[in-house]
């Protein structure tokens, strides 16, 4: 759990500027900006993860797809969640500010749903 955290932090700092500086300063929207952080730390992650945190020895290509499939899932409900809850919880605000509000949310969601599947199917050998 320890590894994971630290990969973790490195991964979300990589992500997580990737995916502002993308929405506030390109002006991409929330959806590609949102994707891109996890396109790029997903690189990063599984590398990271494959062979810090876990130490997966597997060489197999089943071990790169059940991490993309992972990634991906963990991706869609954290985020589809997290807009929808945003723009209603602060229905009174600017879209600009709800949309980067939902994208910190949504990388919170995401932590927790990715360390599960990682942890107990992606990389569980056996």
């Amino acid at each position: 759990m320890l590894k994971f955290i630290l990969v973790g932090i490195v991964n979300t700092i990589f992500g997580t500027g990737i995916m502002f500086i993308f929405y506030n300063f390109f002006h991409f929207s929330y959806w590609v900006s949102s994707a891109s952080n996890y396109i790029f730390g997903s690189i990063l992650s599984y590398f990271l993860n494959k062979h810090f945190t876990f130490q997966n020895k597997s060489k197999s290509l089943t071990t790169v797809i059940k991490f993309t499939i992972n990634i991906t899932l963990c991706y869609l409900v954290a985020y589809g969640i997290a807009k929808p809850l945003a723009i209603w919880i602060f229905s009174g605000f600017d879209t600009n500010i709800q949309n980067n509000i939902a994208m910190l949310a949504g990388a919170v969601f995401f932590v927790g749903l990715n360390y599960l599947g990682q942890r107990f199917w992606a990389f569980k050998e056996g």
